[in-house]
């Protein structure tokens, strides 16, 4: 696979290898996305690492067997994502497990997806409508945001700052910039929904 297509295209071809039965492009994906979404789903189910592994395991099998039906209007992750957060409320549900609506603003696939596209190169062609169009959101509610909030966030999820460089940034503490993120996790989440009372593609709830 050529890496300097875009991302967009890649998952599309990739998508279609996978769906035509190519054990390689199957291989590949496996390996790519298997890590990814067991990250993705720990999170969500108390960090029980065998309750994860089982979700998807579960996502995978389904994913196969609607390959055929991925267009890329969402890059790939995004889109297994929908389906492996739909599993776990499936597993969850059958064991009697109560999920947590707080989630970290991290985790959640269309804030990620939004965060890593206004990290991007943008000069890149990758997807570039998509990910202007996910990335216009995500500046729109950082600006909605107070100053330090906003500071906060993209320096902890953009810029990769730990909290510790947060803190000395902003002139304060180590715990009060673990307080600072956790507002400013929950501010953004309100912010967001406040003002995009609507759902565009990306969203996932």
């Amino acid at each position: 696979m050529n890496d300097r297509q875009p991302q967009i295209v890649q998952d599309r071809d990739l998508a279609r290898r996978v769906a035509a039965g190519e054990k390689d492009a199957f291989d590949h994906f496996f390996h790519e996305y298997f890590p990814r979404l067991f990250r993705f789903t720990l999170t969500r189910v108390n960090n029980n690492p065998d309750l994860a592994e089982e979700v998807v395991q579960r996502t995978m099998c389904i994913v196969v067997r609607k390959m055929g039906t991925y267009r890329g209007e969402a890059l790939l992750f995004t889109w297994l994502c929908q389906i492996c957060r739909n599993e776990v409320t499936a597993v969850c549900k059958q064991r009697r497990i109560e999920l947590t609506d707080d989630l970290p603003i991290e985790d959640h696939p269309a804030v990620q997806a939004a965060l890593e596209s206004a990290a991007s190169d943008k000069h890149r062609p990758e997807g570039a409508h998509r990910r202007e169009e996910i990335a216009h959101f995500v500046r729109a509610t950082l600006d909605y945001l107070p100053a330090k909030y906003a500071t906060a966030l993209e320096m902890k999820y953009i810029q990769g700052n730990s909290v510790a460089e947060i803190g000395a940034a902003l002139g304060i503490g180590t715990k009060a910039a673990e307080s600072l993120l956790t507002r400013a996790r929950v501010a953004f989440k309100d912010g967001f929904r406040s003002l995009w009372d609507f759902e565009p593609g990306f969203i996932v709830d």
